[in-house]
């Protein structure tokens, strides 16, 4: 779902400038679930506006306003308005993990390669 701005009077995003973003929305998860704030595709590539903490987690006790950590990326300045679609949310099941402790991994063929490990294409 998009999420919009809920702005009394607009915001100015100067080049690297970040601001929270009100949406005017509260609401209650069940337990197990969490919301994923996600940017806007067309906001990135156009103007150069995306989300900070991407995805950033909402969790089932959280009852809040839900924000939007905006930041403006490009060197232009850009203009937030009162119901801007300013990012995207989706929702989804989660699992709960147990850990358990152990002295030793399973071998897998990759091991512990990793940031480029397995090769560029």
């Amino acid at each position: 779902m998009d999420l919009r701005a809920f702005l009394s009077e607009e915001v100015i995003l100067r080049p690297l400038e970040r601001a929270l973003i009100p949406t005017g929305l509260f609401m209650e998860l069940p337990v197990g679930f969490e919301a994923q704030v996600r940017p806007r595709s067309g906001l990135a590539i156009k103007k150069g506006i995306t989300i900070l903490n991407t995805p950033g987690t909402i969790d089932a006790d959280y009852r809040g306003e839900v924000k939007v950590i905006l930041i403006n990326l490009s060197a232009d300045e850009f203009v937030v308005s009162d119901g801007d679609r300013i990012a995207q949310m989706i929702i989804s099941a989660h699992a709960k993990a147990e850990w358990i402790e152990v002295e030793e991994l399973l071998d897998t063929d990759r091991g512990g390669g990793g940031f480029g490990h397995t090769g560029t294409s």
